[in-house]
């Protein structure tokens, strides 16, 4: 999954692609470099939290960009919103699939929405609000925390009418953890395999990388590849990233290795 931050703020960035042709470019650039999935995101989450954007603002931010790239891409497209004004208008411009960091936490009206739409959701584990989930304080046991709340996420999707077979789950680095939970979720992502559904990670240049490697977000990319390859490993279906030409190159070799089989020795 490539990224694709139409915002003037985001950590990675910093607006480059603010402008609707350089964002169109991008997208197209992106599904040439090997994407499977282009996420496109209206609303930096960047730490610390930044002002919440006004939907009207966040649905002019991206709907633009997926009606221009509805026809010169392939790949299906993400909407990366936790508002489900913003993510039904990018449904209708020609998204696929909604990707909430909320975990379905901050718009009751997210459910029923993707549920009569039928497209795809990405659940994602975060603690606190919107203005606190940077700032939590560490918790006793990471896995379990992650897992019960991913849980209530999926219950919440089942309930409203959302199919298993729509639902993806992130463990959600960074998203109210501390540096050092999100090293333990890395180190014991299969125990997310308990939930039976596709695992997608994102820990593409994120600031425990940085601390990490003591190095800013454009110097982040052997750190992130490191991260990619542990998640496949680990079990990760997809994985969510900025450097995807890089990426696609690292996990060509990691499914060669483990689709390898004795009969070829």
């Amino acid at each position: 999954m490539g990224v694709l931050n139409v915002t003037p703020d985001s950590f990675s960035d910093g607006g480059r692609y603010f402008e609707l042709d350089k964002a169109v470019d991008r997208g197209v650039q992106i599904e040439q470099e090997g994407a499977d999935i282009l996420d496109i995101g209206g609303e930096s989450t960047r730490p610390p939290s930044s002002r919440i954007v006004p939907c009207e603002e966040e649905i002019r931010r991206v709907i633009p960009v997926i009606e221009r790239l509805r026809g010169k891409i392939t790949i299906p497209m993400s909407v990366d919103t936790t508002k489900a004004k913003v993510a039904k208008a990018a449904l209708v411009a020609g998204a696929q699939i909604v990707n909430d960091i909320s975990g379905f936490r901050f718009d009751n009206e997210m459910p029923g929405m993707i549920a009569a739409s039928g497209a795809a959701v990405i659940l994602t584990h975060s603690r606190g609000s919107r203005d606190s989930m940077h700032s939590r304080p560490r918790v006793r046991d990471v896995i379990r925390v992650v897992v019960e709340g991913l849980e209530r996420s999926v219950q919440k999707a089942v309930r409203a009418g959302i199919r298993r077979n729509q639902i993806i789950v992130d463990p959600g680095l960074g998203f109210g953890k501390q540096g050092e939970d999100n090293l333990l979720l890395l180190k014991k992502l299969d125990r997310l395999r308990t939930l039976r559904l596709p695992l997608l990670v994102g820990a593409s240049r994120k600031s425990f990388l940085g601390r990490a490697l003591e190095a800013a977000p454009a110097e982040r990319l052997l750190g992130s590849l490191a991260c990619v390859a542990w998640a496949i490993i680990k079990g990760a279906h997809i994985v969510r990233v900025h450097d995807v030409e890089e990426t696609r190159k690292l996990t060509a070799v990691c499914d060669a290795i483990r689709n390898s089989s004795k009969r070829h020795l």
